[in-house]
């Protein structure tokens, strides 16, 4: 079966988050399933970089605004198109953090091309399905049902909810859709134009990236608008847990920390422990090195974080973030960095060799999140001996098992999980983290049992395959 994938980002070309990690690795792992994938992408200056010419496979003399070609390198595709993704600055914003403005019309040449491909565009290739990630792909579908690819079944994946790509109505025409697409049960959200409610919409099936969120977002609390739309379209809506590239994550041969190690013998997380205390500017002690390596705002619980901060140095314990995002939490994050030298260091940027050393050396890692989908974060974590103190939100809560006294006693504990959204809740959770450290053998314990932990793709590539299966059975006996 051929699937094309359509995304705006694709580690290891692009990446912001754990989408690109997600849209990087679950092409090798549906593979031996008997899935061929080939992914879309924009044509980011970085990944014009990487892939050199390719082969061009399609133009177009104006897309919305310029010219463009789609390049093919192996099983992936990249729009070309300089007049939308050549810039200074990162895949959606300028370099002040700011949206690109015209954020509608790049992810819509995204889309729209994604669907001509869909449609025969390219020659001797026309996939059996299309599988679109959040809503900078997400028109793909509605370009699709209005044009020569309606039949082709269509998966939607929401990768977070709170990021939905809503417009103003003016730019419909633009679009270059019927005007009968602009509707309730099309793209028309809210007198506007929702480019993830239009992928809701027009979706064969819709997936999220755990059971958890799966729930979650049917609720007035976290659906964000969409969950009556969700609700309306429940027996379409699927949680497949994410998985994590245990190639790239595997500290027996990462190439990116100092020393290697196993489950059966963590003796160099010792020295990737001082290796984190030189880059962070800590003092070495005896207490334990809580990371956090994360988006640095509201959703993320960073607010929360700063709170408790001193808390935390109280307990005996040290802080090593790793992270940017709001420019407010950013700042009082280093406000509070500032009154506790030798306690606290914070890095204000993205490096990923910095956090797979933050995974390979600190003792926990803090994820403290109001709300999260599935989270990567936890998984590699788990993959690395570094114990995860999470909230029990969408994805955490599913991943790790947390030490009360019962799971601890059975030697299946994997992390601390504590309430969402609460101050003192973390506290709690920051002060079990310490003690049990202190103890020795359950914190052992509990590096060993996440380490044995299996969240490779596998069994979630099997779910894909599975529900991709389906849908093209069912296309064709329509």
């Amino acid at each position: 079966m051929d699937v094309l994938a359509v995304a705006s980002e694709m580690y290891p070309l692009i990446k912001t988050g754990g989408l690109a990690d997600v849209v990087g690795a679950l092409p090798a792992a549906l593979a031996p399933l008997g899935i061929s994938v080939t992914t879309l992408i924009p044509g980011y200056p970085a990944v014009l970089r990487a892939v050199g010419k390719g082969k061009v496979v399609a133009r177009y003399d104006d897309l919305f605004g310029g010219p463009a070609r789609v390049l093919r390198v192996k099983s992936l595709l990249v729009l070309d198109a300089p007049h939308h993704f050549v810039r200074d600055g990162g895949a959606y914003g300028d370099p002040g953090g700011n949206d690109w403005p015209d954020n509608w019309r790049r992810f819509a040449a995204l889309s729209s091309v994604a669907a001509d491909i869909a449609g025969g565009a390219i020659k001797d290739y026309r996939p059996a399905l299309v599988h679109v990630h959040d809503w900078q792909a997400a028109m793909t579908l509605a370009y699709m049902r209005h044009g020569h690819a309606h039949k082709i079944p269509g998966v939607i994946t929401i990768h977070n909810i709170a990021f939905q790509g809503r417009f103003d109505a003016g730019i419909f025409p633009i679009l270059g859709l019927p005007p009968s697409a602009f509707a309730v049960d099309g793209v028309e959200y809210y007198g506007g134009v929702g480019y993830l409610k239009a992928g809701l919409q027009y979706a064969d099936a819709i997936t999220t990236v755990s059971p958890a969120y799966a729930a979650e977002i049917l609720t007035p609390a976290q659906g964000m608008g969409l969950e009556g739309l969700l609700n309306a379209r429940g027996n379409r809506l699927h949680g497949i847990l994410n998985g994590i590239d245990t190639h790239e994550w595997n500290p027996a041969v990462d190439p990116l920390i100092p020393v290697h190690y196993n489950a059966r013998g963590l003796i160099g997380r010792r020295r990737n422990r001082a290796a984190v205390e030189r880059k962070f500017g800590l003092a070495r002690e005896a207490g334990p090195i809580f990371a956090v390596v994360s988006r640095l705002t509201w959703q993320k619980g960073m607010d929360i974080l700063a709170d408790a901060i001193p808390d935390l140095v109280a307990m005996g314990g040290r802080l090593a973030l790793l992270g940017s995002g709001d420019r407010a939490i950013e700042n009082a994050l280093l406000a509070v960095a500032g009154r506790y030298p030798g306690k606290v260091g914070i890095l204000t940027a993205y490096d990923e060799g910095v956090s797979h050393l933050l995974q390979a050396g600190a003792d926990a890692i803090l994820v403290p999140s109001r709300f999260e989908p599935c989270g990567l974060t936890q998984l590699y974590a788990l993959r690395y001996g570094c114990v995860p103190v999470v909230a029990r939100t969408g994805g955490l809560g599913d991943t790790v098992i947390d030490a009360n006294e019962a799971a601890i006693a059975a030697g299946v504990a994997t992390g601390i999980v504590h309430d969402a959204n609460s101050g003192l809740a973390l506290r709690r959770a920051l002060q079990r983290a310490v003690t049990l450290f202190r103890q020795g053998e359950p914190w052992l314990a509990m590096q060993r049992a996440g380490m044995k932990a299996d969240f490779s793709w596998g069994r979630s590539a099997g779910c894909y395959a599975a529900l991709y299966r389906a849908l093209v059975e069912r296309a064709e006996e329509a």
